[in-house]
């Protein structure tokens, strides 16, 4: 563990890695721009990340996969899917909403450039989504489903939800996120 002050410029750097990248793209995350946007000195970057950009990209998709998992872990654990599905959108409007609809998923925004860009994130952001995934399908097979149906519906709920952020970007409306609740949230009712 390093210092206090030193742990803090690492986090404050890969925060702002991550809104950039949820407002970019993997482009969009530059050294200077996250330079700029943390406050961050120049000499820090190399310090906290021998890697480079590269590093500091991996560890802001990194560390938002982890928060999304972290949440399904936690909603999964109180055995309630719905609630699970009423976080994850919740989550969602208000970030949508704060950025004014600026910033999507920056697991997805690998997803779409990361090849040439940081070649290395292609494994990450996989993982990110099958975590993602898997999370879900675990919380669904505790609730009754059997396993294979339980993953399509983890597959259904994360690919829904990615594709309404998008629209909701798209159409600066949090419509589509509601609408993909709405359709959602019955079809994951608990099964006895």
């Amino acid at each position: 563990m390093g210092e206090p002050g030193r742990r803090g410029t690492k986090q404050r750097m890969l925060d702002s890695a991550v809104l950039l990248l949820r407002e970019r793209g993997a482009a969009g995350v530059t050294v200077d721009a996250v330079l700029a946007h943390s406050g961050a000195p120049r000499g820090s970057v190399y310090h906290h990340f021998p890697g480079g950009r590269n590093e500091m990209v991996l560890g802001a998709v990194r560390q938002a996969g982890d928060y999304i998992s972290a949440m399904v872990r936690e909603s999964a654990a109180e055995g309630d899917v719905r609630l699970m599905l009423d976080r994850l959108g919740a989550f969602w409007k208000r970030s949508l909403a704060k950025t004014d609809y600026r910033a999507g998923c920056p697991a997805a925004a690998m997803a779409m450039d990361s090849r040439d860009l940081v070649p290395q994130a292609g494994d990450l952001v996989r993982e990110i989504f099958v975590r993602w995934q898997d999370g879900i399908a675990e919380a669904l097979s505790a609730n009754g489903f059997t396993p294979d149906r339980a993953q399509r519906l983890a597959t259904l709920v994360v690919s829904a939800i990615e594709g309404a952020i998008i629209l909701c970007r798209a159409q600066r409306d949090l419509g589509p996120l509601d609408d993909v609740l709405a359709e959602i949230g019955p079809l994951l009712e608990r099964r006895d």
